[in-house]
């Protein structure tokens, strides 16, 4: 198998820049709250020292005169999936790893593209110039990003033959491992990948438990992590801007029934309902807030998605004055057929059973217990009845 790694270097900041010119050339940090904390996103390739994640104080204390820009999540993903429906017309093996990381499987195209100058040229033109896409190709997931990282600006790299070399002095921070493992790997003394794949993996094992399996294999260059193209689905996006912001529940989920309402006019006669979705506000402070959600039977209409969703917005409360709301359907399914007695106390017990079921579905664990005999004949009180789940 090959893959061709694309990299997006900086795309959040690349984003802001198509939307605002006037950003290029100006030191700036693309920043997202979590919780009462904000955090750093992505800056402009000329800030050194920030990483993604990192605390916004810590960044501006190492760089004082920058522009803060509030990350805008849900357009970044909507740029980069258009950046890979363009890709699709090349190949329609397409993984979206990552935010600006992108596979491609490339076996069988030389058909098509007489050598790989041709098929980057190819991915070249399917990307925005403004993106700077770089471009590895080798033979797994792993090494082609690591070729893809060295490749030269407006050019490609490929790794052929034996990947020993290629690997030997890149040092451990570049394995796609736990943050804890790397640390010990330094701990160890083992800087690069050379130094971890001249050891037998027996040790790596003994120490790193299933993940020390792994290291061993990638410094070897071997990486068995198959390609997972995105399925074709129809995508079901809706979005509303409020007329005015608000910290109003009652307000939101006017803005959601109206938003599920469309989508229940694009999806009621096909018979399905949703199984899951995404919503996300904005705030007026363009704070970013998302929540996936799961239903155990699909919704049907907007009445049952609402409740659902009215629970998640009282457990997680917004950041700030909501501006703007959409949603995402992430999944949709039929109603489940279900036979019903013909005895009425037996369906008002499989009633009282679906709702019992519901209710911890959303609280997670056991919520309502019946008392059931277990040693009637023991002296000890305690140990004559337990209280078990109404499920067992």
């Amino acid at each position: 198998m090959r893959v061709l790694c694309v990299l997006l270097p900086h795309f959040p900041w690349r984003c802001e820049v198509r939307d605002n010119p006037a950003l290029e050339g100006r030191p700036t940090v693309v920043t997202y709250a979590s919780g009462s904390q904000k955090l750093v996103l992505d800056h402009s390739p000329d800030l050194d020292g920030l990483r993604p994640g990192m605390p916004l104080q810590p960044a501006l204390a190492r760089h004082g005169e920058v522009e803060l820009r509030h990350a805008d999540v849900p357009r970044y993903w909507s740029v980069f999936n258009g950046i890979l429906d363009a890709l699709e017309r090349i190949s329609p093996l397409v993984e979206g790893a990552d935010l600006g990381c992108a596979y491609i499987g490339v076996d069988g195209l030389h058909l098509i593209y007489p050598d790989d100058a041709a098929l980057v040229g190819a991915v070249r033109e399917s990307i925005p110039e403004i993106f700077a896409p770089l471009v590895g190709i080798a033979g797994n997931k792993f090494l082609a990003c690591l070729v893809a990282r060295r490749s030269p600006p407006g050019g490609h790299q490929a790794l052929t033959g034996e990947a020993g070399s290629f690997l030997r002095d890149l040092p451990g921070d570049v394995l796609p491992v736990s943050a804890r493992s790397r640390e010990r790997l330094r701990d160890f003394g083992l800087r690069t990948l050379g130094q971890v794949a001249a050891l037998p993996p027996g040790p790596f094992q003994s120490q790193f438990g299933p993940e020390g399996r792994k290291i061993w294999e990638l410094a070897n260059g071997r990486d068995d992590t198959p390609l997972y193209p995105r399925l074709a689905e129809q995508a079901i996006e809706e979005s509303a801007a409020l007329p005015s912001v608000t910290v109003s529940l009652e307000a939101i989920l006017v803005a959601v029934e109206t938003l599920l309402a469309r989508v229940f006019g694009r999806i009621g006669p096909a018979g399905r309902g949703i199984r899951g979705l995404k919503l996300w506000t904005r705030t007026w402070g363009a704070a970013h807030w998302e929540r996936r959600i799961q239903f155990k039977e699909p919704a049907m209409d907007v009445k049952s998605a609402v409740s659902r969703i009215k629970r998640i917005l009282e457990d997680y409360p917004q950041p700030g004055p909501v501006e703007q709301v959409g949603l995402g359907i992430t999944g949709l399914g039929y109603p489940r057929g279900r036979q019903k007695s013909l005895f009425s106390e037996i369906r008002a017990r499989d009633h009282l059973l679906d709702d019992i079921r519901q209710l911890e579905f959303r609280l997670g664990n056991p919520q309502v217990y019946k008392v059931k005999e277990i040693e009637p004949w023991s002296r000890i009180p305690e140990r004559r009845y337990a209280l078990t789940p109404t499920d067992r």
